[in-house]
């Protein structure tokens, strides 16, 4: 008889939960710290609104957030209870430059994540960090109109090389900008940019988008002098596109759509400008303003891997309109796939489908940085939280991952987006939750910020400590 050999995940992967700062710190305006575009959204980046004055007689969900700026000690020893090896979240820019453009740095947000990184250290969780999470200054939107302007990439540059002189002894996974193709379908969240009409959205956004490429490089550089041995990732959403029929206008039509959301890996991690690009920019008239070392920075530094989030498939007809929102491509209905309650379809098998797409195209190592169910919560009478459509979902997604990793692809790890309840990005909720940790907190402000573990917790706490086997468990 043949042994059985136990499915379990390569040794020292990363398991771990992800937030974001401007979704979960809150004290937006505490110890120097300035504002930034995340504040000014009330109901969310994608259907919210926007105003660079911010009203403070307005409820912003943002500002006080699950107060994790204060309370992120009790939340580290839950993390760490669970077992947790990495965590990923963002230093918030306005922390340390309150303007973007400010000449030295704020010292009480440097010592803010000092403290922070310290925390996780001392469980042994491996802090995994974002350079720019849909926190950009904002008074780099008011005065130089965001990354539209090539100044932006001197500004970030001084304020990663800050960083990573900083905490050059505490972080050695980095990201440059959290889902960078979304400069393409929430230009203003992703990037500052402030699109006044169809006519000028391509050829603003590609101008952009090169400011970015160029300080994704210089950043890139800084880190491997400053850090050697750190590792520089790019972070894309990365849901899978699939045609609606089989129709080759539909196949086509998906293929191009995907491309527009790969163009940004294959100048990160390639380091060029991809000869699908030249086409683009003939038939829309876009002359990208490029100075001389640009392409050269370019291929010279390039990522090291290729961090993303994933949480769902969509499905494209030729000619439909695109839109997008923080999970990725809007898309027609899927008839072979269930929805979570805010209509996000759930597609494990695309998630290995996207490892596999990822890793035959770059050869690079990946590494889940998102991947979650948003849904409802509710406390039963002995105090216990039920959630075994989160845990089904994070099974199932698993699994597929761990086929992936068979199928030959390289993962460092996987957080689960996020491991408490936090702010919802897109749309502004607290009721819409993700985490293995509730928190009280409702939408309109009121609850008491307690924490309290779901049933999830215990789950998740079972897969790290078997390094995955218990899912493969009958």
């Amino acid at each position: 008889m043949t042994e059985q050999i136990a499915k379990s995940f390569p040794e020292n992967f990363l398991w771990g939960g992800a937030i974001a700062a401007n979704q979960a710190e809150g004290a937006w305006n505490e110890d120097g710290k300035g504002p930034a575009i995340s504040d000014a959204f009330r109901g969310g980046i994608v259907g919210g609104t926007f105003d660079d004055t911010i009203d403070e007689n307005k409820y912003y969900a943002s500002h006080e957030a699950i107060d994790f700026y204060h309370r992120y000690k009790e939340d580290i020893a839950l993390f760490a209870e669970m077992g947790m090896k990495c965590f990923r979240t963002s230093i918030a820019w306005s922390r340390i430059f309150p303007n973007g453009d400010d000449a030295e740095p704020n010292e009480k947000g440097l010592q803010f994540y000092d403290d922070l990184f310290d925390e996780l250290l001392k469980y042994g969780i491996e802090p995994v960090i974002t350079i720019s999470h849909f926190e950009l200054p904002l008074n780099l939107i008011r005065k130089y109109e965001g990354w539209k302007s090539r100044e932006l990439i001197g500004f970030y540059t001084k304020y990663a090389e800050v960083v990573f002189k900083r905490y050059k002894n505490k972080v050695k996974y980095w990201m440059n900008f959290n889902e960078i193709n979304h400069f393409h379908t929430i230009p203003l969240a992703a990037g500052g940019i402030v699109v006044q009409d169809d006519e000028h959205k391509l050829p603003t956004i590609y101008q952009a988008s090169h400011h970015v490429f160029v300080a994704s490089a210089l950043a890139t550089k800084l880190c491997h002098e400053i850090i050697p041995g750190a590792m520089m990732g790019a972070m894309l959403s990365l849901s899978p596109i699939y045609p609606n029929t089989c129709n080759p206008d539909d196949v086509f039509d998906a293929y191009e759509l995907r491309r527009r959301s790969l163009f940004y890996s294959d100048v990160i991690l390639r380091g060029y400008y991809p000869s699908y690009a030249k086409r683009i920019w003939k038939e829309h008239n876009i002359m990208v303003q490029m100075e001389p070392g640009d392409e050269q920075l370019l291929r010279e530094h390039t990522a090291d891997y290729l961090g993303f989030s994933y949480y769902r498939s969509t499905t494209h007809k030729a000619g439909m309109p695109i839109l997008g929102n923080t999970g990725g491509i809007m898309g027609l209905d899927n008839p072979y796939l269930e929805k979570t309650p805010w209509g996000w379809p759930i597609d494990p098998k695309g998630f290995r489908y996207v490892c596999n797409e990822m890793y035959d195209r770059y050869q690079k190592p990946l590494f889940v940085v998102e991947n979650g169910y948003g849904s409802h919560d509710e406390i039963l009478e002995d105090g216990s939280i039920h959630d075994p459509e989160r845990v089904d979902y994070l099974n199932k997604h698993l699994i597929q991952l761990y086929e992936a990793i068979e199928d030959g692809c390289e993962v460092l790890g996987y957080t689960w987006w996020g491991p408490i309840d936090i702010v919802s990005a897109g749309t502004g909720e607290m009721k819409k939750r993700y985490g293995f940790i509730y928190v009280d907190k409702n939408n309109d402000g009121s609850g008491t910020l307690d924490r309290r573990k779901k049933n999830s917790f215990y789950w998740y706490q079972k897969i790290i400590e078997s390094n995955g086997e218990v899912l493969f468990e009958s």
